[in-house]
């Protein structure tokens, strides 16, 4: 899925548009709650009075990471390749484990 380059690699170059310390908090936020919610978007359909939570989940995730890009002054990597909404979630497991 992503061709071209090594995992490595795409860390590498998201890395760089995500310097500021509070870009870099707000995404350590607001990816894993829209990783969240996407399963539990799955499931409205067997339980559909949980549909709050994930949608909740899921914008509010959005919003940290663009207010995170608006203090960087850099727009989200994933506004040149799309590939990159998938590329955050591997940063963040990089963060995580503290890399």
């Amino acid at each position: 899925m992503l061709p071209e380059k090594e995992w490595d690699e795409w860390v590498t170059l998201y890395e760089r548009s995500h310097q500021h310390p509070f870009n870099r908090l707000c995404h350590l936020v607001g990816i894993p709650l829209i990783a969240l919610s996407v399963p539990l978007l799955l499931v409205i359909p067997l339980r559909p009075g949980i549909w709050p939570v994930p949608l909740i989940m899921f914008i509010v995730g959005w919003l940290f990471q663009f207010a995170g890009h608006m203090i960087e002054g850099k727009r989200p990597e994933f506004f040149h390749d799309w590939r990159f909404l998938f590329v955050g979630l591997r940063w963040w497991f990089v963060k995580i484990r503290g890399k």
